[in-house]
């Protein structure tokens, strides 16, 4: 901590250095949301996306709060929020043009495309809720990035083609058998 504070002034000017390389690492991402083809690339596009919250998860940890106090932050964080807004539409319409997806023309993939960011936004916080004292830790990051990615992609159900919705079952049991690997059996050696 005296470290970083040789390099920086104050807690802000460190919030604000680790939110420029956040946002830089999250533009790089987005700029990929329109090249999913299948509900596969939709699976890894969105984990990666939550790997990143999670990688960054102080920013998300109590985000109303450093917003209040942080104007720089305050002025910046709704920028980042369009730019995801803006990724998952591209990643609905290329879902679309696929065919993997099919979206009624009443308005359900601006609802859907802010769904998902508005979970991406506030996952940790419901995690959190669920196991206060255990929900931010190194060891349950999987598990949470599993439920993160489910949550999100599983908006799509509705839409999605039967094949794809089925794959995409696949994809999240498999995912979730290697986060919650099944105890090894005692042969009484």
């Amino acid at each position: 901590s005296g470290n970083l504070y040789y390099h920086y002034r104050a807690k802000d000017e460190i919030v604000n250095a680790l939110f420029a390389q956040y946002e830089q690492a999250l533009g790089e991402l987005l700029q990929a949301g329109g090249d999913v083809a299948d509900v596969e690339d939709a699976w890894f596009f969105t984990h990666r996306l939550f790997e990143l919250v999670w990688q960054y998860r102080f920013l998300y940890r109590d985000l109303n709060n450093l917003l209040s106090r942080n104007r720089q932050l305050e002025t910046q964080f709704p920028a980042l929020l369009r730019a995801k807004t803006q990724a998952m539409h591209a990643l609905l319409a290329a879902l679309g043009r696929s065919g993997a997806l099919r979206l009624p023309p009443d308005g359900a993939a601006q609802t859907t495309a802010n769904c998902m960011v508005l979970v991406a936004t506030y996952w940790l916080s419901f995690e959190y809720v669920h196991d206060p004292r255990r929900a931010l830790e190194p060891e349950g990051a999987q598990a949470a990035l599993l439920g993160g990615a489910r949550h999100a992609l599983g908006l799509l159900l509705p839409y999605l083609e039967p094949a794809q919705c089925a794959h995409l079952a696949r994809l999240a049991g498999a995912y979730g058998a290697a986060a919650h690997p099944a105890p090894a059996l005692d042969d009484g050696e």
